[in-house]
């Protein structure tokens, strides 16, 4: 099979091709000639190895707001557009590379780590055994950096799926025609649509958001994957048991209540509704369809005594399906599931999906009985040779069923410590207990906690008065408990704690969450728990301490019986985002590896299972990188069969608005988890002499990024040249963009930290203090040899290098030059600026120096076309960016407020274009 012929390339000229017409025939010629010309000056000068931003800003003086915002918007539209056609490409690459016949499989793929496990000589048994409990779980989260409308996805879905079209049409002159008129259109429509929302996104709006990617791809995918993985692991091991869920969707949107005060107890009733209603509408859909599939009649075959009394069980007595008893069992089914979703479903929000069915029968007690009824239609199909139908009908919806039960996806609830503190506290004083609880010691704190879960005694009354705050959590909890009751424990299945540093942060949780039933606690018997309590490790201090307050809280006897009523599993949350702003980034990531070794070893001594759960963003900056190497990077006994993961803000498009992406991502996921976990027992120990560096260099690196962020100059710096005020003003995600209302950097959330400096390509989190680091430690006799071996044989250090490789070719110094000389005062600018310039000549040459290339892009070509493909239609945003900026912070009072409008929303524009273009931005 040959490779694909058709380029990105050759598809973002059309695509351009197109929307210059557009442009020329709704904007005039004037309007066209002009963005034409700042193209062809940015491509020009990228291609020669310039910067076009002199030019540009030459070329667009004395441009008007209109044409400035006119201009915006196409480069948006061409930003957006060469997106789609790299994805496209990519799509097509994959497609090839898994339809080829022979041939090596490509990495990250699980025939590619069944085959890696093999030259490893992992014995079969280990394989079957992780196989038997293996689990990923990406937990999708709605954080502000998703700037593209649904309404603009959807028509670049219609381009997409065109684009594909023209692929296959051949040298058909007329199918070509007609998709090219097609493309046309869409492009038409995306010219009149506007780019960003009239209003700032609400709650409900990202649950909305974040189905359609259910329905998109994840309900055609997951079951898909499911099947592949079990005939894989069939073939190269014969008969083992597989999980049957190994992947187990999760999602934050409508139980992340940390600094989001929209997130109320309404708002999770509307998440765990919609989410039912998502599951069990696609699964009652499928079933009808079975039904209308499997019209096998017992005149010709002759199914099985237990598919017979299923049918007849039905209350189905058509004389028109008289002979066709699959067709009668499956009504029956669905009738049944119909009556559970009746059940479960709120009557207020709408019916139940689908028409009702014409017998009423009890409801199932649960999907799984469902699933075990198609078992037994699965088995009569294969006992009259249609197996073939029971693996191509039959088998996917059962993996459907198995895979989203009737809760679609695990909510997780989060709040902050510092709040449940201020309940706990209130909850103490209210009943008489103690009015000083937060001005008790750590030991105090713990031995009230202990005591109230030790009786059953609650302390909520219903004659009581609580704060709004208070009263808030409690309506949160117990709309969690009657999810529970509802719809079953798999709805809400954790409870993280944001900032947790200490036992009594998750006794807190535990006392909270037994005023509603989710914790049984009492002297006649061991405390149990309906969900898991997560603790949440975010700083450089927490992740240091990690260890120690998971001992202390696997070693109190009380806690230690709500984690043996799970199974025996303590899952914990290390946060990426946090742990970089606030130690830079080659201290984040030494002190995320460094505390996962630590929780490990914690974890074995009490004799715990643990699972990591990864608060990775799509940056760098914020843990983000390829997760395959990611994954394999880990240090060993960290990913044992089950990993949890955060999908976050544009990358959750990116990764499951089409199928074969969705595909890719998950079973990169799956694989690279199987992959680690086999591996483990083979794990060599990393040397000592390479951890005692990292500890060094960390330590350089975080003393170099505390004298930065410390400066006195540094935090005016940063408002001046980034726009995270304006930031605020973008209709995006419903959280707001600090925790709490302040100028300080350490309570303005990490996402639009590095959202504001993607903007302005100075990308500082995922680079600053590296290449102090390198340099001081390389000063002493062989320790510049000691980092080059580190690279070649650590897959930790080598993947922190690749992954700063990827911020390095995307920071752009003179573009960010700009940005300081027109936003930010002389003081402040003349401090600051000169270090970063300097920290990233330095990152840059120890980089080339420890990879043996000055190309940080040398390893991954694609990235590297992409921003060659990309870039230039950035440099004119930026330079419209600044100048808008600048006349924004400059208007006054007596200004036109017209123009003060178009200013708005030019930057508004420019914020959603250059996003756009950048594609992992916050």
């Amino acid at each position: 099979m040959a490779e694909p012929t058709a380029t990105d390339s050759a598809d973002i000229r059309l695509l351009g091709r197109l929307l210059g017409e557009v442009v020329r025939e709704q904007a005039g010629d004037a309007t066209f000639d002009l963005i034409e010309g700042v193209r062809q000056i940015a491509v020009a000068e990228r291609r020669d190895g310039r910067t076009p931003l002199g030019a540009l800003a030459a070329a667009l003086d004395g441009a008007s707001l209109d044409d400035q915002l006119t201009l915006i918007r196409g480069f948006g539209w061409l930003s957006l557009l060469a997106n789609t056609a790299e994805d496209l490409h990519l799509e097509r690459r994959q497609r090839h590379h898994r339809d080829r016949p022979g041939g090596e499989p490509r990495e990250g793929t699980l025939a590619a780590t069944f085959e890696h496990l093999a030259a490893a000589g992992v014995p079969a048994d280990r394989v079957a055994a992780e196989l038997a409990t293996l689990q990923v779980s990406p937990v999708v989260t709605a954080h502000p950096t998703e700037v593209r409308r649904q309404t603009v996805l959807d028509h670049i879905d219609r381009i997409a799926t065109l684009l594909l079209r023209r692929h296959r049409a051949g040298d058909s002159p007329s199918e070509l025609s007609e998709i090219d008129g097609a493309l046309r259109i869409e492009v038409l429509t995306l010219w009149q649509t506007s780019m960003v929302r009239l209003s700032k996104l609400r709650v409900r709006d990202e649950i909305n958001e974040a189905l359609r990617y259910y329905r998109s791809s994840i309900f055609a995918v997951v079951p898909e994957l499911v099947a592949d993985l079990g005939a894989l692991a069939g073939e190269r091991y014969g008969d083992l048991a597989v999980n049957p869920r190994p992947v187990a969707m999760g999602s934050w949107i409508g139980g992340d209540r940390d600094g989001n005060p929209f997130v109320t107890a309404p708002v999770l009733r509307l998440a765990v509704e919609s989410q039912a209603r998502e599951a069990l509408g696609h699964h009652l859909a499928a079933l009808n369809a079975l039904a209308r599939d499997l019209s096998v009649s017992e005149r010709l075959v002759v199914p099985t005594a237990d598919l017979l009394a299923l049918a007849d069980a039905s209350g189905d007595d058509s004389p028109f399906r008289a002979d066709e008893p699959y067709r009668r069992a499956l009504r029956g089914v669905h009738a049944r599931l119909w009556a559970l979703a009746e059940q479960v479903l709120d009557p207020a929000s709408g019916p139940v999906p689908g028409a009702p069915p014409q017998a009423r029968l009890s409801p199932y007690g649960d999907v799984a009985e469902a699933v075990a009824a198609l078992d037994v239609v699965a088995t009569s199909l294969r006992s009259h040779g249609a197996g073939g139908l029971a693996a191509a009908r039959v088998q996917p919806v059962q993996r459907a069923l198995t895979a989203f039960g009737a809760h679609l996806c695990g909510l997780d609830l989060r709040q902050n410590s510092e709040v449940h503190c201020a309940v706990v506290a209130e909850l103490f004083a209210v009943a008489g207990v103690t009015d000083r609880y937060g001005e008790l010691a750590e030991t105090e704190r713990v031995a009230l906690l202990e005591a109230e879960l030790a009786g059953p005694r609650l302390l909520v009354t219903p004659f009581a008065r609580y704060s709004d705050v208070t009263a808030g959590e409690l309506d949160l909890l117990r709309e969690a408990a009657a999810a529970h009751a509802r719809i079953g424990p798999a709805v809400i299945p954790h409870y993280v704690i944001s900032m947790a540093e200490s036992l009594s942060d998750v006794l807190e949780v535990a006392v909270l969450c037994k005023q509603v039933g989710l914790v049984r606690a009492g002297a006649d018997g061991p405390a149990t728990a309906a969900l898991d309590i997560v603790p949440l490790f975010e700083t450089i201090g927490d992740l240091r301490a990690a260890d120690a307050t998971l001992t202390e809280m696997l070693a109190h006897p009380r806690y230690a019986e709500l984690v043996a009523s799970r199974g025996g599993w303590q899952e914990v949350m290390i946060g990426y985002s946090d742990s970089n702003k606030d130690g830079g980034y080659l201290t984040s990531q030494w002190e995320l590896y460094r505390a996962q070794v630590a929780l490990v070893a914690a974890a074995h001594a009490a004799d715990v299972r643990l699972r990591l759960f990864h608060g990775r963003g799509g940056t760098v900056g914020r843990g983000g990188g390829p997760a395959y190497q990611a994954i394999l990077a880990q240090p060993p006994g960290s990913v044992r069969g089950a990993l949890r993961i955060t999908e976050q803000g544009e990358m959750v498009a990116a990764k499951y608005a089409r199928p074969i992406a969705a595909r890719r991502n998950l079973e990169t996921l799956v694989s690279a988890t199987l992959e680690a976990s086999c591996l483990d027992a083979g794990s060599v120990d990393v040397p000592s002499r390479f951890t005692d560096a990292a500890e060094e260099l960390s330590q350089l690196a975080h003393t170099a990024y505390r004298d930065l962020v410390e400066h006195p100059q540094f935090v005016p710096f940063f408002r001046a040249i980034t726009p995270i005020t304006e930031i605020a003003s973008l209709n995006v995600g419903s959280r707001p963009a600090s925790r709490r209302p302040s100028d300080r950097i350490e309570d303005l959330r990490a996402i639009p930290w590095v959202f504001g400096w993607s903007q302005c390509r100075l990308n500082v989190p995922g680079w600053y203090g590296a290449g102090t680091a390198f340099e001081r430690f390389a000063a002493s006799p062989g320790a510049a040899e000691l980092l080059a071996e580190m690279h070649a044989d650590w897959p930790f250090f080598r993947a922190a290098l690749d992954n700063m490789a990827m911020v390095l070719a995307k920071t752009d110094l003179a573009i960010g030059a700009r940005y300081a000389e027109a936003l930010v005062d002389d003081a402040a600018r003349a401090a600051v600026f000169p270090l970063l310039a300097d920290e990233h000549t330095r990152a840059r040459a120890w980089h080339a120096r420890l990879t043996g290339s000055d190309d940080p892009l040398a390893g991954n070509p694609a990235l590297a076309r992409s921003i060659r493909n990309r870039f230039p239609y950035l440099d004119p945003l930026h330079v419209l960016q600044v100048e808008l900026l600048r006349r924004h912070r400059r208007s006054g009072a007596t200004d036109d407020d017209a123009e003060r409008e178009l200013v708005a929303q030019g930057i508004q524009l420019t914020l959603n274009t250059i996003a756009t273009g950048l594609r992992n931005s916050g």
